[in-house]
């Protein structure tokens, strides 16, 4: 018994009310206006559901008026708080002539409503109000209603049914005018989608950009770290101003690249990829890597400049992840870099010895690690595959990237 009295108590129900009700001022205008329309006990009083119709769909085409439904229908069938579900849709003007028959037949619909929904609200609680009175002894009640019985009881139950019906209507009304709302007021099918696209499309740039940091920054701070490690612990003055260099001139790649992503990310669109670096910058990455310790051995097949700008620099950054997680991870160890360019692909070897290199085991094993992760990632997007793990007593990084991406 609770539950059914729930929707009776809830404050949305007699706002979403209060809105159809609110249509029906328009239907006291014209009844006032045309002689005839006011009379609901006529044939002529019909005639007050079609009149309007044509005003309304000539007030659709004012782009303002879907503003000002969206407005009312988001403080009245969705008002916030805890009795009340957060709308689905925000109001605006409308902005083409799919969104103006959508705001007309929505006029429409609550016109129809509203007048039936007014007209029960002033006539159910009367005929209950006089099947009481007839239940407490006053006269009888005529009404087309089959009574349940003989007596008093009778109209007294059958007032109670008006009531019932009545609240019952009001709850389904509400609810039905609030699903049309969302559907009318609230973007279309095709205007969700390009959202959706467009926000799917936005994070993924986010995403991307979220890897470049992480690939670009965390690489000049590994660097940093080892190469200041470096020099402390051989205390020679030629090696030290040689990792000062070396950092100096990491630290500026990398608040380059940090200057170009903040700048995308403030305008929050895809930036320009010309300052971005690519193989043919490698040089710049191992040079990197053995001022830090590494002895990195590179075998370089195949014009690197034929190999497309995107498959390019996401081979850059495959190749400064991996030799960064070798630095960070393995220490001053021997690494070999292969990098083959195909007639119809791109593939990269890193391969450096398992011997103090746990922490990028155990990163395999557990299928873990960021830096892993978006190698992973940044060939998947391209149509490739990377590979990351032990193999054949080593640790290796491979990835063949297509160069028809």
């Amino acid at each position: 018994m609770i539950v059914s009295l729930r929707p009776v108590t809830r404050a949305v129900t007699y706002t979403r009310w209060l809105h159809l009700v609110m249509a029906a001022v328009l239907a006291t205008v014209f009844a006032f206006v045309i002689p005839g329309l006011g009379n609901m006990n006529s044939p002529a009083g019909a005639w007050l559901l079609v009149v309007p119709l044509p005003f309304l769909a000539a007030a659709a085409l004012v782009p303002g008026v879907r503003l000002s439904e969206g407005v009312q229908a988001q403080l009245l069938l969705f008002p916030a708080g805890r009795n009340g579900p957060e709308p689905v849709f925000t109001p605006a003007r409308s902005a083409s002539w799919a969104d103006r028959r959508r705001t007309a037949l929505w006029l429409i619909v609550r016109y129809e409503a509203g007048v039936v929904t007014a007209f029960l609200s002033v006539h159910a609680p009367t005929l209950t109000v006089k099947l009481l009175g007839a239940a407490l002894g006053g006269g009888p009640v005529h009404t087309p209603l089959p009574l349940p019985g003989p007596g008093p009881w009778s109209y007294a139950a059958l007032g109670l049914l008006v009531s019932v019906l009545f609240l019952a209507f009001v709850v389904a009304a509400g609810e039905a005018l609030a699903r049309a709302a969302r559907a009318l007021l609230g973007p279309s099918a095709a205007e969700r989608l390009a959202a959706l696209e467009e926000r799917t499309e936005r994070l993924l740039e986010h995403n991307r950009l979220a890897r470049e940091l992480h690939d670009s920054v965390g690489h000049a701070l590994t660097v940093a770290v080892v190469q200041a490690g470096a020099a402390r612990a051989a205390g020679s003055p030629a090696f030290t101003e040689q990792a000062l260099a070396a950092i100096e001139e990491t630290g500026r790649h990398a608040l380059e690249d940090l200057e170009r992503v903040l700048a995308v990310l403030r305008e929050d669109a895809p930036g320009p990829a010309a300052g971005r670096p690519a193989l043919t910058d490698v040089e710049r990455l191992l040079t990197a890597a053995r001022g830090s310790g590494a002895e990195v051995t590179a075998e370089v097949s195949g014009p690197l400049e034929a190999v497309p700008g995107p498959v390019s620099r996401e081979g850059y950054r495959i190749a400064q992840e991996a030799l960064t997680n070798v630095v960070r991870h393995a220490g001053p160890v021997p690494v070999s870099l292969r990098i083959a360019v195909r007639a119809d692909a791109l593939e990269l070897d890193i391969r450096n010895p398992l011997a103090g290199a746990g922490g990028s085991a155990a990163s395999a094993v557990s299928g873990g690690g960021s830096g892993l992760r978006g190698i992973r990632e940044r060939a998947a997007l391209l149509g490739g595959h990377a590979e990351t793990g032990v193999h054949e007593g080593t640790w290796r990084v491979r990835a063949v990237l297509p160069l028809s991406a």
